[in-house]
């Protein structure tokens, strides 16, 4: 399902972006891409994992706020995000209002100048049948972009699999949560890496709940994924520390946890968020732009 372009290779000046997922603790992202796009700062290609995917964009469109702006809005809107809508389409992210009625009516995507710029976008999702992760260019985020967008952004057990193509996916964060390797094996040395976590974090084997075990026992690869993703995670923030120490690698993360859940719409905890990565940005400013010129 990868998209595979003839295109020259990235120069050696080329800086890629990578944007971890983690739900609404991505509002420090949001944050962060806000101040790049208000003090001009272009990269040439990103690549977005689960809510990296879904606010990320707003980087590619150029749309400083959107992210805030509508989570804000319809924080309150069950047809929006609500157990109700769980129980009712399977999907606590409403699939209609979120990726229809939400970049087409309610806060328009400007989806001519997220074609027209020529930052290339990837998305990672996790091609459930056969366990392995699927990174997928969105270059046009209409029609199908916002299909493989949900897909990157469809957690296990609050979403079902989101079928394209005939294959079946779900969250990206699965199988490649920091997808630094793919961005660096596309031909970019230089990558800016935005965490939602703080740099010392480290992922615990996560507890299986009722519900969980009921959905895993429908999909085993996917349980056998979940099974060592804490394995997986802290190995690519190994390797993130690596390639810091090397120099080709710039962290942009929070001081310490957000304390925000991944589906919190509370709006005091959002815009606390989203303001650490902001003043977080704006503190690296200087560095950042040292690095991307060099």
């Amino acid at each position: 399902m990868t998209k595979n372009h003839t295109t020259t290779p990235p120069s050696t000046s080329s800086t890629g972006l990578v944007l971890e997922g983690g739900g609404l603790r991505a509002m420090f992202t949001s944050g962060v891409l806000d101040v790049f796009m208000a003090n001009g700062i272009k990269l040439d290609a990103a690549v977005g994992v689960s809510a990296g995917v879904l606010f990320g964009c707003n980087y590619k469109s150029n749309q400083p706020g959107r992210a805030l702006r509508y989570n804000i809005r319809f924080k309150d809107n069950p047809e929006y995000m609500s157990w109700r809508s769980l129980l009712r389409t399977g999907n606590y992210v409403n699939e209609h209002f979120s990726y229809h009625l939400l970049p087409h009516e309610y806060d328009p995507m400007d989806f001519q100048t997220y074609r027209e710029n020529p930052m290339k976008f990837y998305a990672v999702c996790t091609d459930i049948d056969e366990g392995r992760p699927v990174y997928h260019e969105i270059d046009d985020a209409d029609g199908t972009g916002l299909r493989w967008m949900q897909a990157s952004a469809s957690m296990p057990v609050f979403a079902r699999p989101v079928e394209i193509d005939g294959r079946h996916y779900l969250d990206g964060g699965i199988t490649d949560s920091i997808p630094l390797k793919f961005i660096q094996a596309k031909g970019y040395r230089k990558n800016v890496v935005i965490l939602t976590q703080p740099a010392d974090y480290y992922k615990k084997k996560a507890h299986v709940g009722l519900a969980m075990k009921m959905f895993l026992k429908k999909y085993p690869k996917v349980a056998e994924l979940m099974s060592i993703r804490h394995v997986m995670y802290n190995e690519q923030l190994d390797y993130i520390r690596s390639e810091q120490q090397k120099g080709d690698t710039f962290l942009i993360c929070p001081d310490e946890k957000l304390n925000i859940g991944r589906l919190s719409l509370k709006e005091d905890k959002m815009r606390r968020v989203y303001e650490a990565g902001v003043e977080k940005a704006f503190s690296l400013l200087p560095q950042l732009k040292e690095f991307i010129e060099r």
